[in-house]
């Protein structure tokens, strides 16, 4: 899976799923058809995080999609993840490369770096810098972001007209609002605690793959 074929993206927040569920709720994702899978854990520690990637990479690495891990770009090259994933406040996206693909380079294609923004100029610059991607949001109040301010549909468009590489809208998008997101002018999305909380899995993601689906046709 190419990152700009990607619509579904899926976060593996370990806020919202167990140790012993980890392995259950990857599969439902994959076999929902999510198209991109990250490994969160804010409270755990970079131990912890490496040892659940190499949990992770034998289902996602079959299903070849691509798996991105949050905050900690050193631990690509020892799980064998295919990217990594900061925020704002954290490493610059030439920094994350650097510490992803120090001891891959040659070897594999280079590590895909995504980017969190908040606003429209840093959207803009996240691509300037060299993301390979961006999350935009959060577009809703959502319990994974306390704190975020949301900040609405208004600037979907703009930053799609503007941004050339694949924007992510995220941030409290579920099934009930995605059409809303859709009509905003969102072609891809990030849902969290909407999957995950999901009593089926697969078949919220196999729902919500389906309404991107049917709204890239139409672009």
């Amino acid at each position: 899976m190419q990152i700009a074929d990607a619509l579904l993206y899926g976060i593996l927040d370990l806020g919202y799923v167990t140790s012993r569920d980890v392995e259950r709720a990857v599969e439902q994702m994959l076999a929902g058809g999510v198209d991109v899978l990250q490994l969160r854990g804010k409270d755990h520690d970079e131990a912890a995080i490496e040892a659940f990637g190499a949990r992770i990479l034998p289902l996602t690495e079959p299903a070849g999609v691509p798996l991105i891990i949050n905050d900690f770009p050193q631990l690509v090259p020892s799980i064998g993840a295919q990217g990594a994933h900061v925020g704002q406040d954290d490493f610059s996206v030439s920094d994350a490369r650097w510490r992803a693909g120090r001891a891959l380079a040659g070897e594999v294609p280079l590590p895909l770096i995504g980017k969190s923004t908040h606003a429209f100029d840093q959207a803009v610059a996240a691509e300037a810098d060299g993301a390979d991607y961006i999350g935009f949001g959060p577009l809703f109040a959502t319990p994974t972001k306390p704190g975020r301010p949301a900040i609405g549909l208004d600037d979907i468009a703009r930053v799609h007209a503007a941004v050339r590489i694949p924007i992510f809208c995220i941030g409290g998008i579920k099934l009930e609002n995605l059409e809303t997101v859709i009509a905003a002018g969102a072609r891809r999305v990030v849902i969290v605690s909407g999957l995950l909380q999901a009593a089926d899995i697969a078949g919220y993601s196999r729902r919500a793959k389906e309404c991107l689906k049917a709204a890239a046709t139409t672009v």
